[in-house]
């Protein structure tokens, strides 16, 4: 499966007193570089965070962002705090045992009193379980999102594979013609010149010369390398590398053609083989 350096994940979960939220974005890179932004309450995370993307993730630039949200004052559930209430009462019980006169706390004063009514929180184990538990989620998002978006490259790329076969299968039989016919002209030009093109030595220098001119060579190099792109392709993984050096061959076997040409028709195949590589070269940068 070819991926997508380009993806995008967001989760979130509600917790006791606060939100937690973890954003993935990836966007392509020669290396893997991470950006992580956690809160102060999981920044002892950071190791870990960044070993669960390394160990996913191979190239890219990928900003990691979690944010936490305390819920405000009021917002939450409150609970009584029943130890404390229980400490209230026996601290009450005590102080009429020894002032029978005294008056009882009401509800009222014992709500009121510091450490009855808590609000629900998460203690720092627990958020921090939670906040690896999401990022592990976002990561499998980032990674779906990745892999569809590494679907569409390759169909992309397959296409224009098609392209330049479609030129080759053009140009290729009309090879040979094109070196004779090149050949032909240069020989008539010599006898314009007064000069005799069937003399050994001027036979030799006009087939060293046609040779220079002569592309079967690149149309088969060219053919191979996107024989290797399909296979590349086929193969999957971490291709990204790969399928940028194959480009850069495809792109010399291209200008090599064209600088070679002797006739309009091959020309234009060149030049049209020049476009849909750098059309694949371009999306190519987006692949793993």
């Amino acid at each position: 499966m070819i991926l997508s350096m380009t993806g995008f994940a967001a989760v979130a979960a509600e917790l006791p007193g606060c939100s937690l939220t973890v954003e993935l974005r990836s966007v392509n890179h020669r290396y893997l570089d991470l950006q992580l932004r956690l809160p102060d309450e999981l920044r002892g995370l950071e190791a870990a965070v960044r070993e669960l993307l390394t160990a996913e993730l191979k190239r890219g630039k990928v900003d990691c962002r979690i944010s936490l949200n305390h819920a405000l004052p009021g917002a939450t559930t409150l609970a009584v705090n029943a130890e404390r209430v229980a400490q209230l009462r026996d601290a009450t019980a005590e102080v009429v045992r020894h002032a029978p006169n005294a008056s009882p706390l009401s509800v009222a004063e014992i709500l009121r009193w510091p450490g009855v009514l808590t609000e629900p929180s998460l203690a720092p184990e627990a958020l921090a379980a939670q906040g690896l538990a999401l990022v592990r989620r976002a990561l499998a998002e980032l990674g779906a999102s990745r892999a569809r978006e590494g679907e569409k490259l390759k169909a992309m790329l397959e296409e224009r594979c098609r392209g330049i076969e479609a030129q080759l299968e053009r140009v290729a039989p009309r090879v040979p013609a094109i070196h004779d016919a090149y050949v032909e002209k240069l020989g008539a030009r010599l006898k314009e010149a007064g000069l005799d093109p069937d003399a050994e030595r001027l036979k030799q220098e006009l087939a060293l010369f046609a040779t220079k001119v002569d592309v079967a060579e690149e149309v088969s190099r060219l053919t191979a390398h996107v024989a290797e792109v399909r296979r590349v392709l086929g193969e999957g993984g971490s291709s990204g590398k790969r399928l940028d050096f194959l480009m850069q061959e495809l792109n010399r076997e291209a200008n090599t053609l064209g600088s070679k040409s002797v006739d309009a028709e091959l020309s234009h195949a060149a030049l049209e083989l020049k476009v849909l590589i750098e059309q694949m070269r371009e999306q190519v940068q987006n692949v793993e």
